[in-house]
């Protein structure tokens, strides 16, 4: 007992140090845990064997492709095909075609190769959608293709998975340097630990045994969960329900395991059937702390196994192989970003964000291993060169930036329409705010014009009959050809603050009698548009969160009456304390230091609960 607690307070600690360290440095958590493996494992030796740990935290693997298939609904599946199918399955075997060929040229067996292959093709979804929304690209064109192939190869583990024992099964062949082909003897594998269904049983009947497998697990999902969930919701006890979470999980996984299926098979196919559920979120909730600490023990684990002598010894070699095994990732992805059309920056955020190799291959190495797939020392060497790819990619990221300076963004660059309209107003930004705007004021029967530098939100407003005009609002002429000059009201609404204090402050030098109405994200970029001379300021939530607070003061006494005399109160005050707060609010200094700002915020902050209290004492002195 006191070396289990010793161990996994050495864990734990190690996981709560390191990791946030690495998280504010930029590197993402997956790294952090195996810095911290490192640290624990070779560099100290706080831990030991770490196999049977490891086979433990394997299920949070598990676990994530059950949390995956519960995002990904059966529709959203079919809307995706295209990018899928096209972008991320091309990148799959392209890249698995081409590294297999590497293999083979090193005199590894077909069976080696096409594992080997599998396995680098794949990138990091951790370390990449972490960077990606840190870096706010997400949202291009490239990001959003860089999504879609990471969701391919997390759907692609699935069948990989079940693939690697095939190739332990079957015979060898081996290439010859004469480029003949030759057979040899191969390794099978055994059945399952535990329990097995289909262990002496005919091939047939092992086949029906599995399609049946699935075919329960289906049907579980769609006609037992639900009656299930809605018997614990009747116990009132928070606990049942990730009991029962977990349950779903562990018993799929067994159930798989005695079919001789792999468990994350059924598991990502429970999530899908489940992701219609009104339970998903409920799941998803329950599960998501256990799935991030196993993937991060999962993580340790690995790299409290890395051999940093054999690091050492064979440094240059395995730097070598991971560089070249970016380059040869890299040379695909950027072929098929030319084929699929991205341009500028998007082509090389898409080449670079993917060139390295991922979290999972750490998972089938170590299945390829155990199935006697891949031998002990090349599987502990690739693991390495995966290792290392992972550590690059901070360093591909910045080389993205430095070529995304030096690259026209194509995206931006489109060609502008030619307006051909003008009108009394113009709306700058045509997204989920200014399109209500527009709306709006068009439903009222006036004449609006409408700009936005997105094709894609320009296109969707068309489809829908709303005209817009592609451009970037800031653009001078823009403005001018869509009638700035004549205007009566601006409305900037575009989703960058920055663009939208440009806006605001180009156009009240221009027209110094136009009456501007700009959307702020913040209290700090209403002060910001004060000063550039908007008339209006809109922040995004402030009126939303205000009804919300209304609907509070309903439901814990207050008439619908008293609760709109204090939003209108609310209202009226915030508008004065942001006037108030603008004349001694100063960018340069942070609002925390600002000491006269956080006084003078004090003091309204009194006023107004001063005012709310005398306005509920009020309504109370008034006869029933």
């Amino acid at each position: 007992m006191e070396g289990f607690l010793f161990q996994a307070t050495i864990y734990l600690a190690a996981a709560v140090i390191a990791v946030p360290i690495s998280a504010r440095l930029g590197f993402g958590s997956v790294l952090g845990y195996l810095a911290a493996g490192v640290v624990i494992g070779p560099i100290l030796g706080l831990v030991g064997d770490t196999e049977n740990l490891r086979h433990f935290a394997e299920f949070g693997v598990v676990m994530m492709l059950f949390m995956i298939g519960l995002e990904l609904e059966p529709r959203a599946l079919w809307d995706m095909r295209h990018r899928l199918i096209g972008m991320g399955g091309l990148q799959i075997a392209l890249t698995t075609l081409v590294l297999m060929g590497v293999a083979v040229l090193a005199d590894k067996t077909w069976q080696m190769s096409l594992a080997i292959g599998l396995t680098l093709a794949l990138s990091s979804t951790a370390i990449v959608l972490q960077t990606l929304a840190e870096k706010g690209l997400m949202q291009t064109r490239g990001g959003r293709s860089v999504f879609s192939v990471l969701l391919t190869q997390d759907i692609a583990v699935i069948p990989i998975l079940a693939l690697l024992p095939l190739l332990a099964a079957a015979p060898e062949m081996q290439f010859g340097n004469d480029g003949s082909i030759r057979m040899g003897g191969g390794t099978g594998h055994g059945a399952p630990h535990g329990l097995s269904l289909v262990e002496g049983l005919p091939g047939w009947v092992v086949t029906l045994v599995t399609i049946a497998a699935i075919v329960f697990i289906i049907l579980a999902g769609i006609y037992l969960v639900r009656p299930v969930f809605r018997f614990i919701h009747g116990s009132r006890l928070r606990e049942m329900y990730t009991a029962l979470a977990l349950l779903i999980v562990v018993g799929i996984a067994f159930l798989m395991e005695a079919v001789g299926l792999s468990p994350a098979l059924g598991a990502f196919l429970a999530g899908v059937v489940l992701a219609n559920s009104e339970f998903r979120h409920e799941l998803e909730s329950d599960l998501a702390p256990f799935k991030g600490l196993l993937l991060g023990l999962f993580f340790i684990t690995v790299g409290a196994d890395i051999n940093l002598s054999a690091l050492w010894a064979d440094f240059g070699d395995l730097l070598g192989l991971a560089v070249l095994l970016v380059l040869a990732k890299g040379l695909v992805l950027y072929l098929l970003a030319r084929v699929f059309g991205l341009r500028g920056r998007d082509r090389w955020l898409f080449t670079l964000g993917l060139a390295q190799a991922g979290e999972f291959g750490f998972v089938l190495l170590g299945f390829a291993a155990q199935m006697n797939v891949l031998s002990v020392p090349l599987t502990n060497k690739l693991l390495l060169v995966i290792a290392l790819t992972m550590l690059l990619t901070p360093l591909l990221f910045l080389l993205y930036e430095a070529l995304a300076r030096r690259t026209p963004d194509r995206a931006e660059k489109l060609e502008p329409d030619e307006i051909d309209e003008q009108g009394p107003i113009i709306i700058a930004g045509i997204g989920r705010f200014g399109q209500i705007v527009n709306r709006l004021v068009r439903a009222s029967g006036f004449k609006t014009v409408v700009l936005d530098s997105n094709m894609e939100t320009i296109q969707l407003m068309r489809r829908f009959g709303v005209k817009g005009f592609l451009g970037d609002p800031t653009r001078p002429e823009l403005l001018r050809a869509a009638g700035l000059d004549k205007a009566r009201v601006l409305v900037a609404a575009m989703d960058d603050p920055e663009e939208v204090t440009k806006l605001v402050r180009y156009a009240r030098q221009e027209r110094p009698d136009l009456h501007i109405i700009a959307r702020a994200r913040d209290r700090h970029h209403v002060f910001e548009l004060f000063k550039a001379g908007a008339d209006d300021i809109v922040r995004e939530v402030f009126d939303s969160s205000l009804r919300a607070g209304r609907y509070v003061l309903e439901n814990v006494g207050l008439s619908e009456y008293e609760a709109a005399q204090a939003e209108q109160t609310f209202y009226a005050h915030d508008r004065y304390a942001l006037k108030e707060l603008a004349e001694v609010w100063d960018p340069s200094i942070p609002t925390t230091e600002n000491t006269e700002y956080i006084e003078r915020a004090k003091e309204l902050e009194k006023e107004l609960e001063t005012a709310l209290l005398a306005l509920t004492a009020e309504e109370e002195k008034k006869p029933a």
